[in-house]
């Protein structure tokens, strides 16, 4: 009894975790709309514009704040500010799922400085990066293509403009305060945006179960993992449920580390990790007003989403122990010895960096 007891505790704070986190979330989302034309200044200082500008600029910015998800929502309320087109936008959300991928090498980085082994450790955050790369970027090409040509607009979903109306009428009073009565100046509410939209994950990660990679049970699954099918699965079922390719890749580490699962297990996973992370940013884009004469924010997420899902499945189903090999070799040169290793890290500070400069 007692321990029903503990049980219904735990699901009905998880929910209430749940719920703060949706509603802080939203309240992120309004702040950042309305503070967008403060970063204008900045935009043009830095010349933020087009395709290969917005890649650089989405990928730098999910380094800053160590997660791609609040970037992916930032680009689409600069893109509701009409600060960026629908291309630029769909760019920038691009870029920050490839700066989340940052996230896992970096706690692979922790596991080695506690002594782990160096090549377990750090594999799964190149092999994250390589994978990201190497799926969003022809990803990327094919959206700009389905964007251009209208190939996705019967798919749209309607009911957006009534949501918003709804929610107007609880968030435009607190924005108003903000900028109306206080008077901030529209750069501080979008920063304050953005810290609240960090503060909104925070919560929600209250609501997650726990998943302990070193559990017995957890560990059960190693022997499934030789099944390609079965890992795009099991990274799409749990990036869905912690909203984060960069948590539920980095479960990973402490399993590759203990020899749970292999190299050639964990390219999969990634693919399905990374078609499911845009759920969130998907449920964000209904919020999001359509600028004249631009796709809704709905349909660059959805556009991005089935982009990644159709390279991943032209991966898998074409010829994938070539493109498993390929990986691998290039992973095997990275992973030589600590100089590439150094150069591999460099590089994926200054090609970002580049972008935004071009």
């Amino acid at each position: 009894m007692d321990l029903t007891r503990a049980s219904f505790g735990r699901c009905v704070r998880r929910v209430a975790w749940a719920v703060a986190g949706v509603l802080i979330f939203i309240l992120a989302l309004w702040l950042l709309r309305e503070g967008a034309s403060g970063l204008s200044p900045l935009m043009d200082h830095l010349q933020v514009s087009g395709l290969v500008n917005t890649l650089g600029f989405g990928w730098l910015m999910a380094y800053v704040v160590l997660s791609g998800s609040p970037v992916a929502a930032i680009s689409l309320t600069l893109f509701g500010g009409q600060l960026l087109s629908g291309v630029e936008a769909f760019a920038m959300i691009t870029g920050s799922r490839l700066g989340a991928s940052f996230i896992v090498l970096f706690v692979g980085f922790i596991y080695w400085l506690r002594g782990k082994q160096r090549v377990s450790s750090v594999s799964i955050g190149i092999l994250s990066l390589l994978v990201t790369a190497t799926i969003y970027l022809p990803a990327m090409v094919l959206g700009y293509l389905a964007l251009n040509s209208h190939w996705l607009e019967g798919l749209q979903i309607g009911g957006g403009l009534q949501m918003t109306s709804f929610l107007a009428a609880i968030y435009d009073p607190i924005v108003d305060l903000l900028a109306n009565r206080l008077h901030l100046p529209s750069f501080l509410i979008f920063l304050l945006g953005i810290g609240t939209l960090l503060a909104a994950f925070k919560v929600f990660d209250q609501a997650l179960p726990e998943i302990d990679p070193n559990s017995t049970r957890f560990s059960r699954i190693t022997e499934l993992v030789y099944r390609p099918i079965f890992m795009v699965l099991m990274g799409a079922g749990i990036t869905f449920i912690t909203l984060s390719v960069s948590v539920s890749i980095s479960l990973l580490v402490p399993l590759a580390v203990k020899g749970y699962v292999r190299r050639e297990n964990i390219i999969p996973y990634i693919m399905g990790a990374n078609v499911t992370t845009f759920i969130d940013t998907l449920l964000a884009a209904l919020l999001i007003p359509q600028p004249p004469g631009q796709p809704s924010a709905f349909m660059i997420v959805l556009t991005e989403m089935l982009s990644v899902a159709a390279i991943s499945i032209v991966a898998l189903a074409l010829n994938y122990s070539l493109y498993q090999r390929a990986i691998e070799r290039v992973l095997e040169l990275i992973l030589h010895d600590n100089r590439t290793l150094a150069v591999f890290v460099g590089l994926i500070f200054v090609i970002p960096i580049i972008l935004l400069l071009l």
